[in-house]
């Protein structure tokens, strides 16, 4: 079976998966099904669990009048209930259905805010509360709202009449009820994880049967043991994925402690593992490496985040089970991708960025990979997911591993990642005085024949980093002048990095500080060429990134450095 035909294979079969998962899910959310959503209201709200997410008072007052900053959009409503709205960005709809802005009017704190809110609740209720249909109802976003309500209820309630609580708690209880029974419909991932995570909270924060809770927290654990691997990352190997679900498992351990109940061992040893594999992925700059799926970092969501982190040390340096490799010595971060692509199923954000790294100086980026602009163009994004933008190797400026973008497909799956490497035997090579470690990947193996090895090693106190890529042919023989064996490396320069040529020809970088760079390449001449770096807190920016071209059947091996010095003139060029 030819390459081709394998993966239109594999990809149709999870067409149909899924295809008939959504099924399931529409006969659930039909008339038919609707009478098992309504039944006994519950009397109260027991508990209110914290929220950890980052609240701006200011934005609270921005919704109060009429302007919704959501998912990187600003909506003006001019008087309008935001829910009457047609606005074509789902990732927009999306944020208003799920609620989270609630917190913006906790942080407020006024009675002003908490009027809002109600109101705002009491517009949902009335419009969307009964139908069960749309963005509105989309089981992820049940998810988040039903946390969102119970997270702020104490805003939500406050000042409330009886005819509104018991409304809201009426419109709460049923929501609860329809997550329950789609949950285990929903797609495989960090959704059907917040789900789960969503049912526990409801069945510590109102009264619910023993049952309930028992039957919640057996069906969380399950999950958590499936999707946290035994170093703390996700399946999907998105290091965003392993913030978005500790800022919610640390609350859901604290609502349990608040309840007198404890906490399943699998909450507790996923928050145990995964703490340090946030540390793990974050530059001394706070922010995350850029893999996978992972965009701009707001570095204050992590410090929120790491305050519950009670272990002591540095980072650890491996993550066998997430796949990725870190050397750090002398205030020099390497942070590197040695895995396979994640499974099919949570592959919708996965990179073909095998063997990228990104290196850091203090809280200096330097050479990054592209990340992906969150909330822009979705045509974009298959860009920064291409092995091109990723400080790594390309073969026949072909990426590692391909992405279904068909309209058929994205219509019901997304654009899942599929036919990337699946080995990339890795071995450290730690000795006193160097960090380092060489990693091959096969994603290249059936369509050429060829596999790229990356040595990588960082010394002299975190001042040079010597690497070397290779490309190898199965069976160590020659590889052929065929045409099909350009190599390119490329390493993207963080935008706010200058790169120019010094007196003797060598390409630098500096920083805003007083850290600089020096690449140098024996083996193969350098370019600079431009780049787009996806990953800005302002959106794309314009970058550069320097080039090693060459063909496998003359070079199959080349080295290069950079080397930290403290060089402050120069000849711009």
């Amino acid at each position: 079976m030819s390459i081709a035909t394998d993966n239109t294979t594999r990809l149709w079969a999870l067409v149909a998966k899924e295809f008939w998962r959504k099924t399931r899910r529409r006969l659930r959310a039909g008339p038919a099904y609707s009478w098992r959503y309504s039944g006994r209201t519950p009397e109260r709200v027991l508990i209110a669990p914290p929220d950890l997410r980052l609240a701006d008072p200011q934005i609270a007052l921005e919704i109060y009048y009429g302007r919704f900053p959501l998912s990187g959009h600003l909506v003006e409503t001019g008087g309008q209930s935001p829910f009457l709205i047609d606005v074509p960005n789902r990732g927009w709809q999306r944020s208003l259905h799920g609620f989270r802005w609630l917190r913006h009017m906790r942080a407020a704190g006024t009675e002003l805010a908490a009027a809002n809110a109600r109101a705002l609740v009491s517009d949902w209720i009335a419009l969307h509360g009964s139908r069960i249909s749309g963005i509105a109802w989309e089981p992820a976003t049940t998810a988040k709202r039903v946390i969102a309500w119970l997270q702020h209820s104490s805003v939500v309630l406050q000042g409330a009449e009886f005819a509104f609580y018991r409304s809201f708690l009426r419109s709460l209880a049923m929501q609860i009820r329809y997550l329950r029974s789609m949950s285990p419909e929903m797609p495989d991932g960090k959704d059907r994880l917040r789900a789960r995570v969503a049912l526990a909270f409801a069945a510590l924060s109102l009264p619910a049967p023993v049952s309930a809770l028992r039957s919640a927290t057996r069906n969380l654990a399950e999950e958590l043991d499936r999707q946290i691997l035994p170093d703390g990352g996700h399946i999907s190997r998105n290091p965003m994925a392993v913030l978005e679900i500790l800022a919610d498992l640390l609350p859901l351990r604290h609502t349990y402690a608040n309840q007198a109940e404890q906490p399943p061992l699998a909450l507790i040893n996923a928050v145990e593992r995964m703490l340090p594999a946030l540390r793990f992925f974050r530059h001394q700059d706070g922010s995350l490496a850029r893999f996978n799926g992972m965009g701009a970092t707001i570095h204050d969501r992590i410090v929120a985040i790491l305050r519950h982190d009670d272990t002591a040390g540095s980072p650890p340096l491996h993550a066998t089970h997430s796949g990725y490799e870190r050397l750090a010595m002398g205030g020099t971060t390497v942070i590197a991708d040695t895995g396979t692509a994640p499974p099919i199923d949570v592959s919708n954000q996965a990179h073909a960025g095998c063997l990228a790294f990104e290196m850091s100086s203090g809280r200096q980026h330097y050479i990054v990979n592209a990340g992906i602009d969150t909330y822009g163009a979705a045509d974009l994004r298959p860009l920064a997911r291409a092995t091109a933008a990723h400080s790594t190797v390309t073969i026949n400026d072909t990426s590692s591993a391909s992405f279904a973008h068909s309209q058929r497909v994205s219509g019901v799956l997304g654009s899942p990642l599929f036919g990337g490497p699946k080995s990339v035997p890795t071995q450290r090579l730690d000795k006193p005085g160097i960090h380092g470690f060489v990693a091959r990947h096969d994603g290249y193996a059936q369509r050429f024949g060829l596999h790229h090895e990356r040595e990588l090693s960082l010394s002299a106190g975190g001042s040079i980093l010597s690497g070397c890529d290779r490309i190898l042919r199965a069976g160590k023989t020659p590889i052929k002048n065929d045409g099909r064996d350009l190599v390119t490396i490329r390493f993207h320069v963080h935008p706010d990095v200058q790169l120019f040529r010094d007196q003797k020809e060598r390409l630098v970088l500096t920083g805003p500080d007083i850290d600089t760079w020096v690449f140098t390449s024996p083996d193969v001449g350098s370019e600079v060429e431009e780049s787009i770096y996806f990953a800005g807190l302002g959106g794309p920016r314009r970058s550069r990134q320097i080039v090693l071209s060459f063909k496998a059947s003359e070079i199959s091996e080349v080295h290069w450095q950079f080397s930290r010095t403290r060089i402050i003139s120069r000849l711009d060029g």
